[in-house]
């Protein structure tokens, strides 16, 4: 069953559901008189983070970054996976469709504390803060991510097309988290309308703006790459071009000569000169080392 009872105190339950289906919803709505269209949320793949409050039932949607590797990165479910969270009088109930390190990690901490110490809303804060925390790590990796790539774009002679993909994904990459955590930011806020500490609620929001300003700043330097690196390519290319313009002036001068003696007129006296042949050929070379001379004390 997908429906599991956590853990229970004198003070609340946490009952957790994995991969809900269509009975598990129907039997959520009938035996705790959860909002339906609530629990629909809860499967919606792509829904965004948000939070309602109906009747007695405070319900937080909650996105945590997941570490699956899409091939795509359309949509904020290419990166993150839903975490649904209930509040009811003394009950919680968590909602995801795959498995959730955010429930796993506060899972093995109750293990060491002694959850009749916890109250409810501080189990709900805890959950909050690994969601907070699974960005954090994904933000971290993105940013060692950024560092080797520059490191590979100007120390290292590497695949150009290669190159500009992975900058591609990993500026998307931080676009989407940066979306979602923006948008989070009504269900953090509304942590404050819980018996919790303000101190413990700015924890929170820190942990957000933190974060976010993580995922801008990693933005900001793909971007500034991208720029950078197709600079090195243009100058690559330029470099290119400038050597075979330097070898054309080589041999233009000489290919002239060559049109010249290749029409075949009978009116050349040096033609009908002993040593007529080997003079155009140091006439040739002549032009070539003073032509090399030219371009060495100019520089080019």
């Amino acid at each position: 069953m997908p429906i599991e009872q956590k853990y229970k105190t004198a003070n609340w339950e946490w009952i957790d559901v994995t991969a809900p289906t269509e009975e598990d919803l129907q039997f959520l709505h009938e035996r705790y008189h959860i909002n339906y269209l609530l629990l629909e949320d809860t499967i919606d793949p792509n829904h965004l983070p948000k939070y309602e409050e109906v009747d007695n039932v405070k319900f937080f949607l909650t996105r945590e970054s997941t570490d699956l590797e899409r091939r795509n990165l359309n949509s904020i479910s290419d990166i993150s996976s839903k975490l649904g969270i209930f509040l009811l009088p003394k009950l919680i109930i968590t909602t995801h469709r795959v498995k959730s390190k955010s429930i796993n990690e506060v899972c093995e901490e109750l293990k060491k504390d002694n959850p009749e110490n916890i109250s409810r809303d501080k189990l709900a804060l805890r959950l909050a803060l690994k969601v907070m925390k699974t960005f954090d790590d994904e933000s971290q990796t993105l940013l060692e991510v950024m560092d080797a790539m520059e490191n590979e774009i100007f120390l290292k002679n590497t695949n150009q097309t290669n190159q500009i993909r992975r900058l591609y994904k990993l500026k998307r990459k931080s676009g989407l988290n940066t979306r979602i955590l923006n948008i989070s930011g009504e269900w953090i806020s509304k942590f404050k309308n819980l018996e919790l500490d303000d101190v413990e609620v700015m924890d929170l929001l820190d942990k957000q703006k933190d974060v976010i300003a993580d995922f801008d700043h990693v933005n900001a330097q793909t971007v500034n790459l991208i720029s950078m690196f197709l600079a090195l390519s243009d100058q690559k290319a330029n470099q290119v071009m400038k050597l075979l313009a330097i070898y054309s002036v080589y041999f233009l001068p000489i290919t002239f000569i060559a049109g010249i003696y290749g029409m075949n007129f009978d009116n050349m006296p040096e033609l009908h000169h002993k040593h007529g042949y080997f003079y155009t050929l140091g006439l040739m070379l002549l032009i070539v080392v003073c032509t090399f001379i030219y371009t060495r004390r100019k520089k080019w």
